[in-house]
């Protein structure tokens, strides 16, 4: 996949990205502070920032943030959403591997979600260069349980069944020995945090129409995919709702 692809392959999605992508749980970053001991003045590039979800993290703790993000739509939606409550943000148009920031100008590089999509081997180099010494990086995102309930064990299935190229993106993701060897010595610390995010039957197709592997409207597979996750819903749904159970997984350190 080329970098080009999987800047603007969520291009359409941005709607339902910024309504149903879950966020991440506080203690992520009471860990970061209190265990790791990163300041909450200190200024952060959130990397691959997308529509703003882990920036508003970082901006609703006190940090100073750069988010960084190629992709016009999402980076417009960012602006929408966090400009008018956070003056501490500035929203640059650059890429992992090539950020367009300073030397030396931040001292956490924090990287979400979107982590899984970049040329692991060149973004250690640019983030090395844009670290102050001694600067941290951190990279986390939500790992989806795939067999915690009969609801998750489902709707891997749904997924399998009826997404354009989803084996081929969860295969991307890093496992814990990957993102060790990624860090080397320099690892600080590693965690996992639990995750809810409950949705009612609109929530739930958003969510699913908000990953890039989803078909849309117009693909033959589209309807069949929602008239599915309709049954889905009707058989595990709880006082209307369902629950993605997540682990959010974090790492650490320095990348000297």
């Amino acid at each position: 996949m080329s970098a080009s692809d999987s800047t603007e392959r969520f291009s359409s999605r941005v709607a339902d990205y910024v309504r149903y992508r879950p966020d991440y749980p506080p203690a992520l970053l009471d860990w970061l502070h209190r265990d790791i001991g990163v300041p909450t003045e200190t200024l952060v590039a959130d990397i691959g920032a997308g529509t703003g979800i882990s920036t508003r993290l970082f901006l609703a703790s006190g940090h100073p943030v750069i988010a960084v993000e190629p992709n016009a739509a999402m980076r417009a939606a960012a602006e929408q959403w966090l400009a008018p409550d956070y003056l501490r943000l500035k929203l640059v148009d650059g890429t992992a591997e090539a950020t367009t920031l300073a030397d030396h100008s931040v001292g956490l590089v924090a990287a979400a979600q979107a982590f899984h999509w970049f040329d692991t081997t060149a973004v250690r180099t640019e983030w090395a260069r844009i670290l102050h010494p001694g600067g941290l990086a951190l990279v986390f995102w939500n790992s989806r349980l795939l067999d915690a309930s009969p609801f998750l064990v489902g709707y891997e299935q749904l997924l399998l069944e009826f997404g354009t190229d989803y084996t081929q993106v969860a295969e991307r993701y890093q496992d814990d020995d990957a993102m060790r060897a990624w860090f080397g010595p320099g690892l600080r610390g590693m965690a996992s945090f639990p995750n809810v995010q409950r949705m009612d039957l609109d929530g739930l197709r958003g969510r699913l129409l908000s990953s890039s592997y989803a078909p849309q409207a117009g693909h033959p597979r589209h309807a069949p995919m929602l008239e599915a996750l309709q049954q889905l819903f009707d058989a595990h749904a709880v006082d209307g709702q369902v629950a993605f159970e997540y682990h959010t997984r974090a790492f650490v350190g320095t990348l000297d």
